[in-house]
């Protein structure tokens, strides 16, 4: 009996150090609250609940009737026996499983070109973390120039924009670049004090590990070969986009998390570009390798409908996904959620 006792305490104890051994990130565009679906807010938390991340970065926080976005998820969500802490924030949001030591600014929103901020938490281990939300700046979103459009109205251009100074110089007129500078100053400060580092969001602009040789003639790309300026100067930086680690080959894995096709709203609300391919990888998880932190599995999470041309398809490549829990997916983004083994 003494020896039964011992083996089970055993094997309680070692799948709680399993557990606490892995982290799971979730990003997630959580389209104006959910107020853009019917019955949005009530799916996004049973969807938030069902992805069960020990962090959680949301964009399109906005705090409507002068109430706290992340206070109100968070009661919603412990309502469902799950439990997190936040802070206030507008435009881009985090929860954490974890008690919250810290919390900081690093781009405050003003007059909607985008946001971050970064909360610091202490895993069951000891690790400190430093955990970064943004929703970067969606005007001169310069992609939408190569399908014809305008970038900031999206008003049909008279002809598709092909030449890549034009492009890239549009693209760095928007405010991303400048968040995600002030991201790898602050980030490198917290690195060098032992910190792992973790940064999600919708970034408002296409990767350049997908806009390669291989993939110049998909979904609109007009043969064009495009070094988006956020993921090269995170790449540069030493930051690993999840997604291209696990599945570096953007023709098998194009890994689309724009526009999802949301079955409860007009096809009208879900179109920039009508007449284009839009589908576009732009909602990311990124993080600063390090030998304590190991990722395990990344995956879409969202249905596998997308938009095209104006209308709904199924996408049919070889990415995986974590299909949602009801048929009401309450936002036009489709998220990314990443398991890591922490040592």
């Amino acid at each position: 009996m003494k020896r039964l006792f011992i083996c089970l305490a055993g094997l309680l104890l070692g799948t709680g150090m399993a557990a606490a051994r892995e982290l799971r990130v979730l990003q997630l565009n959580i389209w104006q609250e959910g107020t853009s679906v019917p019955d949005g807010y009530a799916a996004l938390v049973d969807e938030i609940a069902y992805a069960d991340a020990d962090f959680v970065m949301l964009s399109e926080v906005r705090n409507y009737r002068d109430t706290r976005f992340c206070d109100r998820i968070v009661e919603s969500l412990r309502a469902k026996g799950k439990m997190y802490y936040s802070f206030k924030s507008k435009d881009s949001g985090l929860l954490s499983r974890f008690p919250i030591s810290d919390s900081v600014t690093i781009f405050p929103e003003k007059d909607d070109h985008g946001s971050m901020y970064k909360l610091v938490a202490t895993l069951p281990k000891g690790q400190k973390v430093s955990v970064y939300t943004t929703h970067l700046d969606y005007r001169n979103c310069a992609y939408y120039r190569v399908r014809g459009y305008d970038g900031s109205t999206w008003a049909e251009l008279p002809e598709p924009d092909t030449d890549l100074a034009s492009i890239l110089a549009d693209n760095v007129a928007s405010q991303r670049d400048d968040a995600i500078r002030l991201f790898i100053a602050d980030a490198a400060r917290d690195a060098a004090a032992g910190h792992l580092i973790l940064l999600g969001g919708d970034f408002n602009e296409p990767s350049h590990l997908d806009w390669t040789e291989a993939t110049k003639d998909s979904a609109d790309h007009r043969g064009m070969v495009v070094p988006w300026t956020v993921t090269t100067l995170l790449d540069g930086a030493g930051y690993a986009d999840t997604y291209r680690v696990k599945y570096p080959n953007p023709v098998t894995h194009p890994g689309y998390t724009y526009p999802a096709d949301c079955p409860g709203v007009e096809m009208r609300q879900l179109l920039w570009a009508p007449k284009a391919d839009e589908r576009e990888r732009i909602d990311f998880i990124f993080y600063r390798p390090d030998k304590r932190m190991k990722l395990k599995e990344v995956t879409i999470f969202g249905p596998r409908g997308s938009v095209q041309r104006g209308r709904g398809m199924v996408e049919s490549s070889q990415d995986p996904f974590l299909l949602p829990s009801t048929v009401n997916w309450p936002t036009d983004h489709k998220g990314v959620l990443a398991t890591f083994r922490i040592r």
